[in-house]
């Protein structure tokens, strides 16, 4: 084994430092609530809305990692599955306080507000959530900020370093991720102030993450079976599908939860959410199947996931009917954008920008397009019911969430790939970054070997 370099050490030497400062935080005790302040049932859906939105990140690592090639699945699966630790600890440190702390100036919220969850558990309920526990409405939070980073995974799967991809998700989440959801979502941020929609984080989430897919797969380059133009099989067809069932079960914490309680506008939102995936699934696969194509597996969960995506923005400010119209056409524009992407010399693995980019952008047109306060006294009519301002408020948002997503992370990928090299050697991408990365291999399945007369049973490597 050879000796340990500074930026082998430099990960767990921060780690160390953050678990030392965190035995020095005061503890405090709960907040008493007054007589009627919290709801047992809104805490308990909230509960479980939490851990539902936590199961759409491994649902994403299969999801990705059915699609990526054989000896790319266990490093495509991980760089999903770690956002969980890494933000967990970076949400708890500071990521909530700058989300969601004292607002300076409606851009950022002051680190030191909540610094190590300071005051979370012993101060009053947040504003919008005022019958449920702060640490429950900041951790119902912090599934948001872990599933955003995992999302560009996808674009640039099959040739980044495993430690870069880290240090991306630390700075992609105080960078970009914490910002927008600051403007978006606090009560004095600028974005909500002009009273822009985003229900469950299609600028915050979706669009984010699609822009810094785009960033990433602009600054790391193509792979070289991209440059060959080589076909890559999927290694797992079955993965996607059950990440697409997790995804979708997920979504229903993901929106439905949004609503902050066991109430109406939840069960829309839950309405709105499943209709527009179904509709987008269908959408997707018949759209291919009018141009020539086969129906396929793969064509229905990523339009059923496009939908998600479209209908995340919207799911608490529409009525169900429209949603079907929202998840057809978002499913339509994307596979349009992939079928132009595919043509193109661009290399987003997975097609996440034209997916989660796109898709988030349409969802939030859309929200201004139908959004209508017979769903949602505290959202706003859109253009189909006679309110153009408000689309033009969308209009205006997307004007500023899209370049600030690609600028700020384009220039963390290029931040990134000066100090620490991002992309593996041809010789790892060649090998594959299961055993180049992680010294690990994907097995699947069992082959049956004549020996000597008996048939016995070996693992099949791929």
């Amino acid at each position: 084994m050879s000796k340990p370099t500074f930026k082998q050490i430099a990960p767990f030497a921060a780690l160390a430092l953050i678990a030392l400062g965190a035995i020095f935080i005061p503890s405090l005790p709960d907040y008493v609530a007054k007589d009627g302040t919290y709801n047992s049932a809104d805490i308990a859906w909230m509960i479980v809305a939490t851990a539902l939105v936590f199961i759409m990140t491994p649902g994403l690592a299969f999801f990705y990692g059915g699609m990526v090639h054989r000896k790319n699945v266990i490093s495509t699966m991980i760089k999903s599955v770690v956002a969980a630790g890494v933000v967990s600890v970076l949400w708890i440190v500071v990521g909530y306080s700058l989300c969601f702390g004292e607002s300076i100036g409606g851009i950022i919220g002051n680190p030191m507000t909540h610094l190590f969850f300071k005051d979370v558990s012993s101060g009053a309920p947040w504003s919008l959530a005022p019958s449920i526990p702060k640490p429950l409405f900041a951790l119902f939070q912090l599934m948001f900020a872990i599933i955003t980073p995992a999302l560009v995974v996808g674009a640039v799967a099959e040739r980044i370093r495993f430690t870069s991809f880290i240090l991306f998700i630390v700075l992609f989440s105080l960078l970009v991720y914490a910002p927008l959801a600051h403007w978006s979502w606090h009560p004095d941020g600028f974005l909500a102030k002009w009273g822009a929609l985003d229900f469950a984080g299609g600028t915050v989430v979706h669009i984010s993450a699609g822009c810094a897919a785009l960033a990433g797969a602009l600054v790391l380059k193509r792979r070289k079976v991209h440059l060959e133009q080589k076909e890559i099989p999927p290694a797992n067809i079955p993965y996607v599908l059950i990440g697409t069932g997790l995804l979708w079960f997920g979504w229903f914490g993901f929106n439905a939860g949004s609503a902050l309680g066991a109430n109406a506008l939840s069960v829309s939102a839950f309405g709105t959410t499943n209709t527009a995936a179904g509709a987008a699934g269908l959408s997707w696969m018949f759209f291919d199947v009018a141009r020539g194509k086969k129906p396929s597996v793969l064509a229905f969960c990523i339009g059923a996931v496009v939908g998600l995506v479209a209908i995340t923005p919207a799911a608490g400010f529409v009525a169900i009917p429209q949603s079907i119209f929202i998840g057809v056409i978002a499913a339509m524009i994307s596979n349009i954008a992939v079928y132009y992407k595919q043509k193109s010399t661009l290399d987003d693995t997975l097609d996440v920008f034209p997916c989660h980019g796109i898709g988030g952008i349409v969802g939030m047109i859309m929200t201004g397009i139908f959004a209508t306060k017979t769903v949602n006294g505290a959202g706003n009519n859109g253009l189909f019911y006679g309110n153009p301002d408000f689309f033009f408020t969308q209009l205006k948002a997307l004007a500023i969430v899209v370049p600030f997503s690609f600028g700020m992370s384009y220039a963390i990928f290029k931040f990134i790939n000066f100090i620490v090299p991002m992309r593996v050697s041809s010789e790892d991408e060649a090998m594959g970054l299961d055993a180049s990365q992680h010294n690990e291999k994907y097995l699947q399945g069992t082959l049956l070997v004549h020996n000597d007369g008996n048939m016995q049973e070996h693992p099949a490597e791929f």
